[in-house]
């Protein structure tokens, strides 16, 4: 099975990402990632998110536009859930874990409404870039595409929104997400860190105050805040 929106000569992405992006999609490291990807097809195994919405975190948000980051690690790994958003599901999958503790913290921190889906697209149209470091996965092996060079295009990622851009508010939660740290200008951009919402983190993402904190810098620079409600 080939993968067309994977050719480093036409990868299908936002016209401003494509060309932010584009010395990495002529480099060989992406040319094996879409080595590797057509080759687990090839082996009739399951890839998420599908092909459409690998980069669909870019597609959503323009490059222009970031305002926010959020920092993933790599994609659901169970059927139907990965979209191309870091902890975002479809509306007609179940709330994964770490989603219902953001709603909770989001509902102490700024009085958000809890919904009863877990789509975060609306975020993405506010500015708010929802970024995995890795973004593919095999269907029910967590990780298992770690190691195949999407963090060396995601690190890319960061190094060029924090060169070319300035005044982004970048939130970090985990150590994974914190390790990101140094790729960012602390000079020209804000870095929040908090623990991260998975339950096996005990509740440690409670009390982070992201999201009031992250529209508190919007609003004293005079920029429109972030709606969280969904």
């Amino acid at each position: 099975m080939t993968l067309p929106h994977l050719n480093p000569a036409n990868v299908q992405i936002e016209p401003t990402w494509r060309e932010h992006l584009s010395g990495e999609f002529s480099k060989p490291y992406f040319s094996q990632i879409k080595k590797f990807l057509t080759e687990e097809r090839s082996k009739g195994k399951t890839t998420y998110p599908p092909g459409p919405l690998i980069f669909n975190a870019f597609n959503m948000t323009p490059f222009d536009q970031v305002r926010v980051v959020i920092l993933g690690q790599d994609p659901y790994h169970g059927p139907g859930q990965a979209m191309g958003l870091c902890f975002s599901v479809p509306k007609a999958i179940p709330i994964p874990a770490s989603l219902k503790n953001i709603y909770k913290e989001l509902h102490r921190d700024v009085g958000f409404s809890i919904p009863q889906h877990g789509d975060l697209s609306n975020w993405t149209t506010q500015g708010v870039f929802l970024l995995n470091s890795i973004l593919t996965v095999e269907k029910n092996n967590a990780a298992s595409h770690s190691k195949i060079g999407w963090q060396i295009f995601t690190d890319a990622v960061i190094k060029i929104l924090s060169n070319e851009r300035a005044g982004l508010i970048f939130l970090l939660w985990g150590n994974y997400a914190r390790s990101k740290k140094d790729l960012i200008d602390l000079s020209k951009h804000t870095v929040l860190e908090a623990a991260h919402p998975s339950p096996l983190a005990r509740d440690a993402f409670n009390g982070c105050r992201h999201f009031s904190k992250t529209n508190t810098i919007l609003k004293n620079r005079g920029e429109i805040p972030i709606n969280w409600s969904l």
